[in-house]
């Protein structure tokens, strides 16, 4: 697939963000590494630097949240819709690393409405996650354990992928995602 200039922008100013921060990455670095000679000409492209960080925080948020939607509609076990989300965050990470690690590093950035929008999305994603493990605990498939606690485990149990994650490791996305279900899930399951 070709990419449009536009893509192919979006893109190196992600890598640049993920290398730099959002805060010491330049437009005029930008548009070198684009093969641009000047900056100005990226402004045929996107609006600000801060457009690309909205774009990037904001559509990963989305991805999450559709992830959530199909779980809570198809699945309806705990177990099952924990391995899903587990799933839904591997993939997601080991897809796209670098506007992953935009995403997660570099949101606090955002101006407003953007920060609020994207705080409102966060906030939704991780109530309904803990609501599954909420439902988990009350139907005493999970023990009886802080539902935050649980959360924030689960969830940075599954952060340093987009860090570490490469397809030519010895370790298939496939083994990865059962041995970090093994470790999560088993010890979250009541006996």
């Amino acid at each position: 697939m070709n990419k449009t200039k536009k893509q192919i922008v979006f893109e190196a100013a992600a890598k640049l963000f993920m290398e730099k921060g959002y805060l010491a990455a330049s437009m005029r670095e930008l548009a070198e590494r684009v093969g641009l000679e000047q900056a100005s000409s990226l402004y045929n492209h996107l609006k600000s630097k801060e457009d690309v960080l909205r774009k990037i925080c904001l559509e990963n948020a989305d991805k999450f949240i559709k992830g959530i939607d199909e779980i809570e509609r198809i699945k309806n076990d705990p177990i099952t819709q924990i391995k899903a989300l587990i799933h839904l965050h591997i993939n997601i990470a080991a897809e796209d690393p670098t506007s992953v690690t935009v995403f997660n590093d570099e949101w606090r950035h955002l101006s407003e409405p953007y920060l609020s929008d994207f705080l409102a999305k966060r906030r939704n994603y991780e109530n309904r996650f803990k609501a599954i493990i909420e439902k988990g605990i009350q139907t005493e498939v999970f023990k009886a354990i802080d539902p935050t606690v649980a959360f924030y485990t689960i969830l940075t149990s599954v952060r340093w992928i987009h860090y570490w994650y490469k397809p030519e490791r010895n370790i298939s996305i496939e083994k990865l995602e059962s041995d970090i279900f093994d470790l999560l899930v088993k010890g979250l399951q009541k006996e």
